[in-house]
């Protein structure tokens, strides 16, 4: 049953007329306004979403809330893009095409922040019947941002012209929504994007303010799946077995000294063993084991280094072991997702543009480049010339980022963890950030 939604969330305010080349001033504290009306709407939605997490390709309820939410502004609407991805388009005169997007996915982590809204959802996820769920990275902010942002964008729509496409995309965190929806006829319904957006919640940064740097911003990354073959028996006579438990923990080894020993150390690579899945019972050596490895890049030379010495660690391994020529590893590439570079025109018109209404004491340095991932740029895959931003928006407590100049020290529960908060004042400050760098490259196309 799709999630209830709230008249008043659906509800078109009304506003007096003002010229599409009203100064900046009046444009912001129109802004400020009408997000700040909606607060208390915008923070129960937030709570709901919340309580009610959905996994990669699962967020049916999700969709249909965006969806309702876009229809009744006016939005022309498509839905099941990806799977379970919603885009919608606000046609308003002639001018640039704006897409911003929204993920809408949680991640498989049992809450442990003793919120009153906290999560206790389970869900079936890879064999497991009952996985807990929790919006442990800010999706549930980022829809209500993109619910907030169609809102208001269909309230101002004197002041801007050209063509408003937002997309609720699945399936970020496995990092294969972007390029699903494309695969999916992302584009037989939206027209091609001159610029995207997307915002992220930030621990780092207090939840009244916004980071934001020019030039590379987070890592490329893999997802690959490694099954090493094994010949199975009894757990008393592994003399005679094959055992895929041992020589994946040998190739779990190995894969350290691919970082360490073959990749230039100049540049930065990750390389993290996420899960190591093998056997069912204490005496039966399995016939097969499966390490799940995450890569993360900025050279694409580093990349193939690193997928190279995947394969040869692990080709090692099984020689090592003996193992017949007959029997060998397979690799399962999953998610990926190119390197995100912000511009140098996108983001100083987006940072004047977050000054004006956020004032520059809640504009911060972005971090330098991170080894975290995204892959909503993959949606403008198909067209290399569309200019790619990507916001961080603050959602940590008001010293943060005083404790990380000053101390060094990093949120106690940072994202991805069982502890994660985002602080309730992100939810209109990503609304505002977000509906002001849209109007600024609506006004003043790149």
């Amino acid at each position: 049953m799709p999630l209830p939604l709230r008249p008043s969330i659906l509800a078109l305010a009304c506003f007096s007329a003002l010229s599409v080349h009203a100064a900046p001033t009046d444009l912001n504290t129109r802004i400020d306004t009408l997000v700040k009306q909606d607060e208390g709407q915008m923070i129960e939605l937030f709570k709901q979403l919340h309580r009610n997490p959905e996994l990669a390709f699962q967020e049916k309820e999700t969709a249909a809330l965006v969806a309702k939410a876009l229809q009744a502004q006016g939005f022309e609407v498509k839905t099941a893009i990806g799977t379970t991805g919603v885009v919608g388009i606000l046609r308003n005169g002639p001018g640039p095409v704006v897409m911003y997007r929204a993920d809408m996915d949680a991640l498989p982590i049992k809450e442990a922040t003793g919120l009153p809204y906290q999560s206790s959802k389970v869900t079936p996820w890879l064999g497991n019947p009952s996985q807990a769920v929790m919006h442990a990275c800010g999706h549930d902010a980022h829809t209500t941002w993109l619910i907030e942002v169609a809102k208001v964008m269909s309230q101002l729509k004197d002041q801007w012209s050209g063509t408003l496409v937002l997309v609720a995309q699945p399936a970020e965190e496995i990092l294969e929504g972007a390029t699903a929806m494309v695969n999916n006829g992302l584009y037989d319904f939206a027209p091609k994007p001159d610029v995207l957006l997307a915002a992220h919640v930030s621990p780092v940064y207090p939840a009244d303010s916004v980071g934001l740097r020019e030039g590379p911003r987070l890592a490329g990354t893999d997802q690959i799946d490694v099954e090493l073959p094994g010949i199975g028996g009894h757990g008393s006579t592994p003399h005679v077995t094959k055992d895929p438990v041992v020589m994946g923990a040998m190739a779990v080894m190995g894969y350290q000294t691919i970082i360490s020993r073959m990749v230039d150390q100049s540049k930065p690579a990750v390389l993290t063993v996420g899960a190591f899945q093998a056997g069912v019972n204490n005496n039966i050596i399995p016939v097969s084991a499966t390490l799940k490895l995450n890569l993360r890049w900025y050279d694409a030379q580093v990349r193939e280094r690193m997928i190279e010495g995947i394969k040869s660690v692990t080709s090692g391994v099984l020689v090592m072991n003996d193992m017949p020529a007959d029997y060998q590893a397979k690799y399962t590439m999953k998610g990926y997702a190119t390197p995100v570079f912000n511009g140098k025109a996108q983001t100083e018109l987006a940072q004047a543009a977050l000054v004006q209404q956020l004032g520059a004491d809640k504009v911060l340095p972005g971090m330098p480049p991170l080894m975290g991932s995204e892959d909503f740029h993959m949606l403008a895959s198909p067209y290399p010339d569309t200019k790619v931003l990507f916001l961080e928006v603050g959602s940590g407590k008001p010293d943060v980022y005083k404790n990380l100049v000053e101390r060094k020290q990093l949120p106690e529960a940072m994202n991805h963890t069982p502890g994660f908060v985002v602080e309730l004042p992100a939810i209109t400050t990503g609304a505002r950030a977000v509906t002001a760098t849209l109007s600024a490259f609506f006004n003043k196309p790149l």
